[in-house]
């Protein structure tokens, strides 16, 4: 619910030894301190960079209007020569990885093609006029959202601080905990109401602590669930349960020969970023792959053609509308006669897919518009400002009572049964499995606990407040 960083003393050193209630509230509220103290800096990133990353969209579509919107009105080119066009503007050999048509009038063609030198889900992608086949730019674009460099460079901030894959480690640690901090929060509260019941108000910080963390429960429980589907390693765990419980994502099938076994990752054989095809991608058939697939029943306005990978391949066209209500079905397409090789319907999807999906979209702010983006504003600004009262709370804390030690980990620990302590380990064991970044973070919070009450010991603040 809320990260106090409150020195729990009077829970944890008045418990008598086998009072198991008390003493687990002693333990979740010494961990609570913890981690608000410890893991609240990476909570505090994640939320600052999520707050900006929220208000972009709006300044990117000022800041390239240029290149997303034209004035031009009339009858649109056919695609293959809006793409011929764009390959003409580079001026070198580059490999055709995807077309984004024009969704409406006003609006430009994306040509998107894999370079060297671009990272992974990075593409070069020319905006072309579709009325006048003319080409208005260039820019870098990343992922299937296909985000512009502001949002890109945020995101990058977000996920990993730009310091690669190892970088989400960091993200990983916020979301593994925030959700844990956001329920051990909640019991810290109930168990503080009913124990002032009928005494003097609390003071005002953890009034506005608490407060804001009830406010904002659902929002960071829902963001640490999402967050971790896309995580490094939790993301993984996550995956794989999903797909042995039946319930990963299906994908398209693109092998032409169908009397071969349907290929559950033919998307990994279009090209990849940096790498050159073996032959250039024909683009004869690309305006009657598109046509094809109207027949079909792609009837989102946002779509996306990726050409085939080999002769044995097939075209896929997929909706890429994330807003609600969502459009991701998808075909593929064999070039040659025109036929649909394989279909995805969203309705189809399990249930977890569908939340999944729903899931990271309403993260990244696209699933219901400004009322999602407002929401996302209003959540990380509350946890902003939630964790720097946690850090004030501690810090008036630790002035008033310089030098007074609580009860650490290790002596509520020593106070616990036998049987308590197995279902503490094996509850810590199972969330490790799952969440790496919290199994290898929560072994050192013995250790900060220990630093911590060395240096409230050693601190030379007196009680001078």
């Amino acid at each position: 619910m809320s990260i106090v960083l409150q020195d729990p003393t009077e829970q944890a050193g008045a418990t008598p030894r086998g009072n198991t209630d008390k003493l687990l509230l002693a333990l979740i509220t010494r961990l609570h301190f913890l981690a608000g103290l410890f893991i609240g800096p990476f909570i505090l990133i994640a939320a600052l960079s999520g707050l900006l990353y929220a208000l972009t969209p709006q300044l990117e579509y000022r800041l390239y209007q240029h290149l997303l919107f034209t004035d031009s009105r009339g009858a649109v080119q056919p695609l293959s020569l809006q793409v011929d066009a764009a390959q003409r503007y580079l001026g070198e050999p580059a490999a055709l990885a995807a077309v984004r048509p024009s969704p409406g009038p006003g609006l430009t063609t994306r040509v998107m093609f894999s370079v060297p030198g671009l990272d992974a889900s990075e593409h070069w992608a020319v905006f072309v006029d579709p009325v006048t086949a003319t080409p208005l730019g260039e820019l870098t674009v990343y992922g299937t959202t296909g985000v512009l460099p502001l949002r890109s460079w945020l995101g990058d901030l977000h996920r990993r601080l730009f310091l690669g894959e190892w970088g989400r480690l960091y993200s990983e640690l916020a979301a593994s905990w925030l959700w844990l901090m956001a329920a051990g929060g909640l019991l810290v509260w109930r168990a503080r109401v009913r124990h002032r019941r009928g005494s003097m108000r609390r003071p005002e910080l953890q009034r506005w602590h608490s407060s804001l963390g009830l406010c904002l429960l659902l929002g960071m429980l829902f963001f640490s669930a999402t967050g971790l589907t896309w995580s490094k390693w939790a993301g993984d765990t996550i995956g794989v349960a999903r797909a042995f419980a039946g319930m990963a994502t299906p994908a398209l099938n693109t092998r032409l020969d169908t009397s071969a076994p349907a290929d559950m990752h033919a998307e990994h054989h279009a090209p990849l970023p940096g790498v050159a095809p073996q032959s250039p991608v024909d683009l004869t058939p690309l305006d009657q792959v598109l046509l094809g697939a109207r027949r079909a029943g792609i009837d989102a306005g946002r779509i996306e053609i990726r050409p085939s990978g080999g002769h044995d391949r097939a075209w896929t066209v997929t909706e890429i509308d994330r807003s609600w209500p969502t459009q991701v079905d998808a075909v593929a397409i064999d070039p040659r006669s025109m036929q649909v090789v394989d279909r995805l319907e969203f309705a189809t999807y399990p249930l977890a897919a569908k939340l999944t999906r729903w899931g990271i979209d309403a993260h990244m702010g696209s699933l219901f518009g400004w009322v999602n983006q407002l929401l996302l504003v209003l959540t990380a600004a509350g946890v902003v400002i939630m964790v720097m009262l946690g850090y004030a709370m501690w810090w008036r804390r630790n002035t008033r009572n310089a030098g007074a030690l609580s009860s650490g980990l290790i002596t509520i620990w020593g106070r616990m049964t036998r049987r308590s302590r197995w279902g503490v380990a094996t509850a810590a064991l199972l969330l490790a499995l799952v969440m790496p970044a919290f199994g290898a973070s929560v072994l050192l919070l013995p250790l900060f606990d220990w630093v911590s009450a060395r240096g409230s010991a050693r601190s030379p603040v007196r009680k001078t407040l």
